[in-house]
């Protein structure tokens, strides 16, 4: 039995099969709660403000305080997830990105990963902040902001805004 390309589960529990086995997804999260996670057949590679210059104020359309997470599973490093990017719609409350990088929390303890990475661009995310939700500095570059999030087994105890 193959599985689909594109599958979509609102549903958290029934979606641990799913999250075992696939490498690209999307967390989607509302009003500071879990809504749904998508799965992809490739990874995201690039975002809309990399593209066009829409400057540090961009949000996307759609429903108010709405956050949408993709995250990858490199192919030569399965053990590693990267949080690949965040988008957020006008008027999102840091309730709802918190609600997602939980949900990320919890993809990395269904796929036993021992770190989730990511390349931080956006200065509303302040150092202070990321510190706060577990992160550390990692590999310092001239013009990125690495960080990475450790488990080697020992996972958080989470919370999930399933509701």
């Amino acid at each position: 039995m193959s599985k689909k390309p594109w599958q979509t589960f609102d549903d958290w529990h029934a979606a641990h099969g799913a999250i075992r086995s696939r490498r690209y997804g999307v967390i989607e999260t509302l009003a500071g709660r879990f809504v749904a996670i998508y799965f992809r057949p490739w990874p995201k590679l690039l975002s809309w403000p990399e593209i066009w210059p829409v400057g540090s104020s961009y949000h996307a359309r759609g429903q108010a305080d709405r956050c949408l997470l993709y995250f990858n599973q490199p192919m030569g490093h399965s053990n590693f997830l990267a949080l690949k990017y965040l988008v957020s719609t006008a008027g999102t409350s840091s309730a709802t990105v918190l609600a997602a990088m939980t949900m990320l929390d919890a993809v990395a303890e269904i796929k036993r990963s021992d770190a989730i990475l990511c390349d931080v661009a956006n200065a509303r995310f302040s150092d202070r902040l990321i510190r706060r939700m577990g992160w550390q500095s990692h590999k310092p570059q001239r013009w990125h902001r690495n960080y990475i999030k450790r488990f080697y087994g020992v996972f958080p105890e989470l919370r999930l805004p399933l509701h």
